[in-house]
């Protein structure tokens, strides 16, 4: 069979040619094809490489020095477009769900905000109108908490309840007189605070979405991070002996005239390793990084469960007005007590109370598709965040796997020479493929690149993983914590990093 003994008779005219190089036409051809450099640097013919720096050859080349530095950029630029290419898909998917979630909040804020008009205006006819500008002002507020403002809960619960108060007092507790002037309603209003006249419920409430706001608010921050970590990937910053690696590894062997030739998978594996061991520095923390939005989302639920709480308000505003009504008396007492200096107007036409304002009808469950809930959303997105676990500790192994070398039996160019197999005690053998040793023994290749100059990544991650793991169900922790100054949270959790690590 032809086919069989194609690998081999690639590799025999290649070795042919090594010693023979005559003509450097297809090295023009395919240097102009990929547009690494202009053509003022190519040789008209073969030449001596004694002023070569990397692609050093005891025989003729169809390099210069000029060309050289083109084939390092163009090296650096294949492996920048892998990279991007390869992370493409787990940025996309992190962007993806950034905006479904958002968009699945604002589509909350507006379900809870219209079922809480529903309620006033099936129990609470008389209120439900001049409540709806509350109504929306609360779920706004939300919104917007939720999706970063640094609002403080307590204060936009309450200022809803403030509202609240004297609507529910002249229609429910003390009716028949009336509208209230501008003076005597701000005074009712100023009441709730003091004479709590909806008991526990609005802590309760602001307590609720405290602490389900502030993991759903935490789960949009750290996807952010995710992006900001693999933006930062993308545009890797590769040493000098790197790059310089990336150069012999990839484009040598078209000086030598052999260029449709890719890299022996070991040697492959053993300079992109060196060269992303800063990634691979990474893969720890990136694996805790999923493991810990796992360990936030299984804490989302009943008080932390946003879905609920939302969709949840309208009993909360039953309960609420219920109490203040259950009081009536008391609370009428205190408001005429401490407002009575106020003016109120007599009412011009008596209105009387009904003894049935709260009807108990039977709300229309809302129209949700069971897909569409968070809790649905959060599964769908940590099942495919899994196998990105390990996305930075195979790194390297994905970037060779995925066009930088060659495949399995194909003769491939090993550093030096075209070669049937490559094996190096350097590779790991634990995260690699297994590698067939061959005749003419191996080439040992060492890449040490040090420190990523974005290691503020890193720092990053760290962060974003300690944030993860201090927000406990614990509401008043939880609360608290999202509470405080930005800065503060900052300088708390750098100090956290810097603890952890001494």
């Amino acid at each position: 069979n032809p086919q069989c003994y194609a690998p081999w008779s690639f590799y025999l005219f290649f070795l042919a040619r090594l010693g023979e190089l005559d003509t450097c036409s297809e090295v023009h051809k395919v240097f102009q094809v990929r547009q690494i450099g202009p053509n003022q640097v190519l040789p008209s013919s073969p030449r001596s490489g004694a002023d070569l720096q990397v692609c050093t050859s005891k025989s003729s080349t169809c390099c210069t020095k000029k060309m050289e530095e083109k084939y390092q950029v163009a090296a650096r630029r294949d492996v920048q477009n892998l990279l991007q290419t390869y992370s493409s898909r787990l940025k996309l998917l992190l962007s993806r769900y950034v905006a479904a979630f958002q968009e699945t909040f604002e589509v909350l804020m507006r379900q809870a905000e219209n079922h809480t008009n529903v309620v006033l205006q099936v129990s609470y006819q008389k209120i439900a109108d001049p409540a709806a500008g509350s109504v929306r002002e609360l779920f706004t507020d939300v919104g917007l908490f939720l999706l970063g403002s640094e609002l403080n809960v307590d204060e936009f619960v309450q200022r809803f309840f403030d509202a609240l108060l004297p609507l529910v007092y002249n229609h429910y507790i003390s009716p028949g007189v009336g509208d209230t002037s501008p003076g005597y309603a701000e005074c009712v209003r100023s009441l709730n605070r003091v004479i709590k006249p909806f008991g526990t419920v609005p802590d309760l409430f602001a307590d609720q979405i405290a602490a389900s706001g502030v993991s759903g608010k935490l789960l949009l921050q750290a996807l952010h991070l995710g992006i900001e970590v693999i933006n930062t990937t993308d545009h890797l910053q590769l040493s000098r002996e790197c790059r310089r690696a990336l150069l012999k590894m990839q484009y040598c062997p078209h000086c030598q005239g052999i260029t449709h030739s890719k890299p022996c998978m070991g040697y492959c594996l053993n300079v992109m390793r060196g060269c992303l061991a800063s990634m691979a520095e990474i893969d720890a923390h990136w694996r805790e990084f999923v493991r810990s939005l796992e360990g936030l989302s299984a804490r989302m639920h009943g008080a932390q469960d946003l879905e609920q709480v939302l969709l949840g308000a309208h009993t909360m505003l039953h309960d609420a007005i219920g109490h203040a009504q259950k009081n009536g008396p008391r609370l009428s007492a205190q408001v005429q007590k401490l407002c009575s200096t106020s003016i109120r107007r007599p009412a011009q036409s008596v209105s009387i109370q009904d003894a049935n304002s709260r009807v108990s009808i039977p709300l229309q469950a809302l129209n949700r598709r069971s897909d569409d809930s968070l809790s649905v959303m959060r599964k769908d997105f940590l099942k495919t965040l899994r196998t990105f676990s390990t996305f930075y500790g195979g790194l390297a192994d994905q970037l060779c796997l995925q066009g930088l070398s060659s495949g399995d039996g194909v003769p491939c160019w090993n550093g030096t020479n075209i070669v049937k197999r490559f094996v190096s005690k350097n590779v790991n053998k634990s995260n690699a493929l297994k590698l067939e040793p061959f005749k003419n023994g191996a080439l040992d290749v060492k890449v040490s690149c040090g420190k990523s100059e974005d290691s503020n990544k890193l720092n990053k991650l760290k962060m974003t993983n300690l944030l993860l793991q201090f927000i406990r169900p614990d509401l008043e922790q939880a609360h608290s914590l999202i509470s405080v100054d930005r800065r503060k949270t900052h300088k708390h959790v750098c100090d956290l990093t810097h603890n952890s690590s001494n």
